[in-house]
């Protein structure tokens, strides 16, 4: 459900897709059996933030032109498309990629409407990351659903593109599931790469209410991958979210694998080094994960894990 990829080979022009230095690249993809994987288009709070959007909506169209027919682009029955090989879809992480803290606004409707043009569709578009930008509160932050913000889930509506949660602060996610609520906003809600707060007390994670309320409106919690946000010590805590989730009442319905997989070369914050335990760091680890759920899952919840939830969400929402 997510990788930044898109970000890497825009910030990296020399970057080979086809190289082992991203954990979604596609040799690891092919060996972890993905058959759909989100780019997700990531940009920061800065004045150039609205260039750097449309600009990896461009690299993924170009994706899709060098590497098909093994690539193509997801839809309905996207498993079926795909044939032997992998569906993608785009995304946006933090709207400040359609618009920055300056631009009209109108601005954010010309360049999704560009973006839709290049990728084709958007599974999600989360409104912040980690900082508060003129539609919300990122997870860092305290800020609530700003007025672009509903502006910009009005605008969303009816498009079949899901709202992310993953970087809301709690306020943001909260505004969002009431302003939406209230105004019968056809916007399906998501958490495309969180994971759960009662298990490791970190803002990136949610909380129960907001999993009870993704859950009611049958979106999707994908599962993180990265240390921070899973136990900074214990690599097995990543099956114990999946383990917890699965006993929430309807959330085994809605857990997919979000994993989160990005350039880590590069990183700049050395303390979180190693960014992923080996166990989970790079797409070829799929298999593996779910081998060792072992008992504490069942087949039938494995299979809704591993592909089955997304396909329900994709069928129930997608034209």
């Amino acid at each position: 459900m997510h990788c930044d990829l898109m970000v890497y080979m825009l910030m990296h022009p020399q970057a080979n897709p086809e190289k082992r230095d991203f954990g979604a690249s596609f040799p690891y993809l092919r060996e972890g059996n993905v058959k759909l994987q989100v780019m997700a288009m990531y940009t920061t709070v800065e004045p150039e933030s609205s260039q750097h959007g449309p600009a990896q909506s461009e690299i993924y169209k170009q994706l899709l032109k060098d590497y098909a027919p093994e690539f193509c682009q997801a839809g309905p029955g996207f498993a079926d498309d795909a044939g032997n090989g992998i569906a993608t879809v785009a995304a946006i992480e933090s709207a400040s990629g359609i618009c920055n803290e300056t631009e009209p606004l109108d601005n954010a409707f010309k360049n999704l409407d560009l973006i839709l043009e290049n990728v084709g569709r958007l599974f999600y578009i989360s409104f912040t990351h980690h900082l508060e930008n003129r539609f919300g509160g990122g997870n860092y932050a305290t800020a609530g659903l700003k007025p672009d913000g509903e502006a910009l889930l009005e605008y969303m509506a009816g498009k079949q593109i899901a709202i992310d949660l993953s970087h809301t602060s709690d306020a943001l996610a909260h505004d969002i599931l009431d302003y939406t609520y209230k105004k019968g906003l056809a916007v399906p809600v998501i958490a495309s790469h969180s994971n759960f707060r009662d298990i490791w007390d970190h803002p990136r994670n949610l909380i129960l209410d907001h999993v009870k309320e993704i859950v009611n409106r049958k979106g999707l919690i994908g599962m993180n991958f990265l240390r921070a946000f899973v136990n900074n010590d214990k690599s097995t805590a990543l099956l114990d979210h999946i383990a917890y989730g699965m006993d929430i009442p309807g959330c085994e319905d809605c857990l997919c694998f979000g994993a989160d997989f990005f350039y880590l070369d590069d990183h700049p914050d050395k303390s979180r080094i190693p960014i992923l335990f080996p166990e989970h760091e790079n797409a070829s680890k799929y298999q593996g994960i779910l081998d060792d759920l072992g008992n504490r899952l069942s087949d039938v919840q494995k299979e809704k894990l591993a592909h089955k939830n997304v396909e329900r969400f994709i069928n129930q929402n997608w034209s």
